[in-house]
């Protein structure tokens, strides 16, 4: 949630200093979400939806 919002901010009104902290938050979610159970069926979910669109656009 804390992402979708700072991302919803337009981005003329973001300062290098606010895209840099909008990149280490991602990171770090990203670092925690990773190993848990959630974060596994995130990445499956993903990879699946991937897979699914890569092969019907051939």
């Amino acid at each position: 949630m804390i992402v979708v919002l700072r991302l919803r901010r337009r981005t003329e009104a973001r300062s290098r200093l606010d895209e840099k902290f909008t990149v280490v938050i991602v990171l770090a979610l990203g670092v925690l979400l990773a190993p848990t159970s959630v974060g596994q069926g995130i990445l499956g979910f993903l990879t699946q939806l991937i897979q699914g669109v890569s092969q019907s656009s051939f």
